[in-house]
């Protein structure tokens, strides 16, 4: 077994670690940073890959602006996460035979010959300059560039959903209305009163000196 083979099964090892803790934590918070972990690991599969870009995609894209995100939802929504968890152990055999089913295919996977390790370990050389951003965006905008507009229109969706949701009006929470706020016009909030000077009476004056 070689180096790269080691940090495969050490990388995949955290990977289900991490992914397992993401649907198992109580807390939401724990939940997101065990998903940041599963990223950041899958993001080391990326490199084992010589898919550098991927990877650092991975990290900065879903990693800095995503799971951010997420943890302001969470935070900001008030979602009853224990009525949310009831059917959990109703589902978990269903979600048991899945996992397993799936756990089977990757080891398939990995032991053919074809797409196992011994194709990871025998990558082939490229050349010094070749850049697989470049070769990744001519793939993108050319053959499946409209699956990419696609996958771009869910996101915008989701995006403004998530918007939508946390800008719900609530009772117990104080909000403003931006249409109401640019209405607002200066006579509106400020009234300016002309009062005439006052003048001090000689009996005070002459009580002072």
């Amino acid at each position: 077994m070689t180096f790269q083979s080691i940090v495969f099964y050490l990388l995949a090892g955290i990977l289900l670690a991490s992914s397992l803790s993401v649907i198992t934590a109580k807390n939401p918070v724990h939940a997101a940073l065990s998903l940041v972990l599963a990223f950041f690991t899958a993001s080391g599969l990326w490199v084992l890959l010589q898919a550098e870009f991927l990877a650092i995609s991975l990290v900065l894209i879903y990693v800095g602006a995503v799971m951010v995100l997420f943890l302001f939802v969470v935070m900001m929504l008030d979602i009853n996460f224990e009525k949310l968890r009831e059917g959990f152990w109703k589902n978990l055999p269903f979600a048991a035979i899945v996992a397993l089913l799936m756990a089977a295919e990757l080891g398939l996977l990995l032991t053919s010959r074809q797409a196992g390790l011994s194709s990871i370990n025998a990558l082939p050389v490229v050349a010094e300059n070749y850049s697989n951003t470049k070769e990744l965006g001519k793939l993108l905008y050319t053959d499946y560039v409209y699956p990419f507009e696609i996958a771009a229109m869910i996101l915008m969706v989701a995006l403004v959903a998530a918007v939508a949701l946390t800008m719900r009006k609530r009772k117990e929470s104080k909000y403003v209305d931006p249409a109401v706020q640019v209405k607002v016009r200066r006579n509106d909030r400020i009234r300016v009163v002309s009062m005439a000077a006052e003048q001090r009476r000689a009996s005070d004056d002459s009580a002072s000196s």
